[in-house]
């Protein structure tokens, strides 16, 4: 099938992806009465004299937007946020196929950064946790950590964390099919936007040790004037032989490959270079960094990819309908180092160790019994981490 004539056929016919569905009657007068007015003013002032109610009298507790200013969508780019409303409709769905979240999409036309924070803001007390979804770097960086600091309800940038917890996910399970441990493996990172930086911190916090990231200008050192904000951050912490140089002389012997980066950048002659088992996470979309069978060809152990068409895929879909559950479910007002280990560790765990194969190191995305154990990991790190809200 053609995926993308039949998508936009079917968009066509569809005309959205999501709709709002009344949970009341509203078919008498006492319906109306007991729905709208003149009883609705009393659970308004019950929210008026605890606005914590507003949790338990309305669907706040349930409800997620879901965020872009539509300026890295995909792998298209600045699409603008009219554009990008396919893909958080497609997100809004899946919240509510997969984690029973009632989820919106919020395109807001600025690519402002006060601004878009300000809106968010504004906006919070509708909410019961905020998604935030193709931002570009290094705006999403500002934006997601005022927003934390200054909301009590989870504030989640998917394209980030998401993504991080799912490749971590994956790589639990490869290395033990690969017979490695993260402690001793060399691991490299191809792309160093919002995504890629974001690995790169999980991954050092998740335990492993040698973590180099590169971008279209080569590895990225400390002491390069080409850096931005967030790589100068993060050159601090990786690349502890001080390497400089291309993606080419990165891979030189490395175990692991994660890339988040750009269609066809890395060769069989670059595979064939890396170390005994490589493990290759090609996650540019919709075209890979190296095409799978050119990439087992050239000696990859293990290949997983963002594409449902291929064995592996690593999507973040495996992360935030089930996370949210769970943060939503205990009423955490933040989304913490601990819920995102739990979350990681979840999705590892739904393949059992005789299932394991390098075909199959994580659950299906459709799996819904891999979202509900991930709501469960969630929640129970979050209460045990003290985040819940509940008494």
């Amino acid at each position: 099938m053609n995926y993308r004539e039949e998508s936009l056929k079917k968009h066509a016919e569809w005309r959205g992806k999501i709709e709002t569905v009344c949970r009341v009657p509203a078919d008498s007068r006492d319906a109306l009465s007991l729905a709208y007015t003149p009883g609705v003013a009393e659970p308004c002032l019950a929210i008026r004299d605890d606005i914590e109610k507003s949790f338990s009298l309305t669907r706040r507790w349930n409800t997620v937007p879901v965020i872009t200013d539509g300026t890295a969508v995909l792998g298209l780019g600045d699409i603008g946020p009219e554009a990008g409303m396919p893909v958080m409709e497609g997100k809004c769905a899946l919240f509510k196929a997969y984690g029973g979240v009632d989820a919106y999409p919020l395109c807001i036309k600025s690519k402002d950064t006060d601004e878009i924070i300000k809106t968010v803001k504004l906006l919070s007390g509708s909410f019961g946790g905020i998604n935030l979804e193709d931002i570009s770097a290094p705006r999403c960086f500002e934006i997601e950590t005022r927003l934390k600091e200054e909301l009590d309800i989870p504030v989640f940038h998917d394209d980030q964390h998401g993504t991080a917890i799912v490749m971590t996910a994956a790589l639990i399970n490869a290395l033990k099919l690969a017979g490695k441990k993260k402690e001793r493996i060399k691991l490299v990172i191809n792309g160093a936007g919002a995504a890629g930086i974001a690995i790169a911190k999980f991954l050092l916090s998740f335990g492993v040790k040698d973590v180099t990231v590169c971008d279209l200008k080569g590895i990225i050192c400390e002491g390069e004037n080409w850096l931005n904000g967030a790589q100068t951050e993060i050159a601090k912490l990786t690349n502890k032989a001080r390497l400089r140089g291309s993606l080419k002389d990165a891979m030189k012997g490395a175990d692991v490959l994660i890339g988040v980066s750009g269609p066809h950048c890395v060769t069989a002659e670059m595979v064939s270079a890396m170390a005994d088992k490589p493990i290759l996470f090609t996650c540019a979309n919709p075209v890979p960094e190296i095409e799978p069978q050119d990439a087992k060809k050239a000696g990859a152990f293990i290949v997983g990819t963002g594409s449902s068409a291929h064995p592996n895929q690593i999507n973040n879909v495996l992360v935030f309908p089930g996370l949210f559950r769970g943060a939503l479910d205990v009423r955490a007002n933040t989304v913490n180092a601990e819920m995102m280990s739990a979350a990681a560790k979840g999705i590892a765990d739904c393949v059992a160790e005789d299932e394991l194969s390098v075909d199959y190191i994580l659950p299906y995305a459709y799996d819904k019994s891999a979202h509900e154990r991930v709501a469960k990991a969630v929640a129970e790190a979050a209460v045990k981490s003290g985040v819940s809200k509940l008494k």
